[in-house]
């Protein structure tokens, strides 16, 4: 009995020694988990704020994504309405070729009708031109013979006036004639010496009334001659004026 309780006791002693010894193990560990615990933690705290960091700057890059995907968005519309553009260029270059070459061929057409209407206005112009000239000549050589025509009626109307002029003359000289023969027999047949007074004057004044009135006929002659022969030539410089005019045209 002995024997067995101090083998119990040794090997409790062993025993109790090594729980002493797994104790102080497991303080030891105990503070190396407090350690790394306290570690932990702070790692925590820091990963913590680094996670706050990362999610603040994760909800910018969201943001930043988000603005790069509408704007990627504008771009692509962007190349869409470029292509769209580009196509509508491209359809309007060619609508513009087209036209160019519609307004060309018209050009060319227009050209060639101004030209031959050029050459149908010139040949008008020629026919005109020499109808012109054969009326001219015809109206010349009718206003020719109308001056013809009017120099000898102003002839003929300038010897009647020295005719007339030359009747009324010699009429005058007549009418003196007589007047003086008459007072030459009035003062032979008077028994005085002297005439009367009152029929001397009065044969003279009938006389004088009888020669005025010859003059002023003859001059009343006269004058429609002159206008008349006046007349005819306003005539024949109107027909002068108007041939030099066809001729200028």
């Amino acid at each position: 009995m002995k024997k067995i309780s101090e083998v119990n006791l040794d090997k409790l002693l062993e025993s109790f020694s090594q729980i002493e010894k797994k104790i102080a193990e497991l303080h030891g560990e105990n503070n190396l988990l407090s350690l790394q615990l306290d570690k932990t933690k702070r790692l925590l705290t820091i990963s913590q704020s680094k996670e706050g960091s990362a999610q603040e700057e994760c909800a910018t890059l969201q943001n930043m994504i988000k603005g790069l995907q509408q704007t990627i968005e504008n771009l692509c519309h962007l190349r869409d309405e470029n292509e769209r553009l580009k196509n509508t260029v491209h359809i309007s270059e060619k609508t513009l070729k087209t036209h160019e070459q519609e307004y060309k061929n018209q050009i060319d057409r227009l050209m060639r009708e101004i030209e031959s209407k050029g050459k149908e206005h010139k040949l008008e112009q020629r026919k005109i031109y020499c109808d012109m000239n054969k009326k001219i000549e015809t109206m010349e050589e009718e206003h020719k013979q109308l001056i013809e025509k009017k120099d000898l009626e102003i002839l003929e109307l300038t010897r009647q006036l020295r005719d007339q002029e030359k009747e009324k003359q010699n009429e005058i000289i007549k009418l003196q004639i007589e007047f003086n023969e008459k007072l030459v027999r009035i003062q032979n047949k008077a028994p005085k010496p002297y005439p009367a007074p009152t029929a001397l004057p009065l044969h003279q004044s009938i006389y004088r009334r009888k020669l005025q009135h010859l003059q002023e006929e003859k001059n009343k002659e006269i004058e429609v001659l002159r206008n008349t022969i006046r007349d005819l030539e306003q005539k024949l410089s109107k027909g002068q004026d108007s041939r030099l005019r066809w001729r200028q045209f």
